[in-house]
């Protein structure tokens, strides 16, 4: 049974990324996904990825590049104020400058380099 699409769809990236695959594919998308992993190809993690339609719901096959050392989802989701970038960023990032966390703002979804020092929002994923 499935509760977290998003949680399932990067543990599926990751697992695939780890075997050395070239690509994979992620079933039961949703518009919160699709913005998350328009943000993880912005920040060069993984190559381009397309929506497969069929008549049972749709796939996204995504190709992989090989620079997923980690990503996951933050659960239960966190509340971050404009000031606690950094706090989280020790919390959940190897080193300072180095990943991506994903954040959904009243704007939208994006990455902490977005909106750092302007804008708050929910912690949902990191990636490195």
């Amino acid at each position: 049974m499935m509760h977290d699409p998003l949680s399932d769809a990067l543990s599926t990236i990751k697992n695939a990324e780890k075997a050395g695959k070239q690509e994979c594919t992620v079933k039961h998308i949703s518009n919160l996904l699709r913005d998350t992993l328009k943000i993880i190809k912005q920040n060069g993690y993984i190559g381009d990825y397309n929506e497969i339609e069929d008549n049972k719901g749709n796939q996204i096959k995504i190709k992989l590049i090989g620079k997923i050392n980690d990503c996951r989802t933050i659960v239960p989701r966190q509340p971050i104020k404009k000031h606690e970038y950094e706090k989280w960023e020790k919390r959940t990032l190897p080193a300072a400058g180095v990943g991506t966390l994903i954040i959904s703002t009243p704007e939208g979804t994006k990455s902490h380099r977005e909106t750092r020092d302007r804008i708050g929002g929910i912690l949902i994923a990191y990636i490195y």
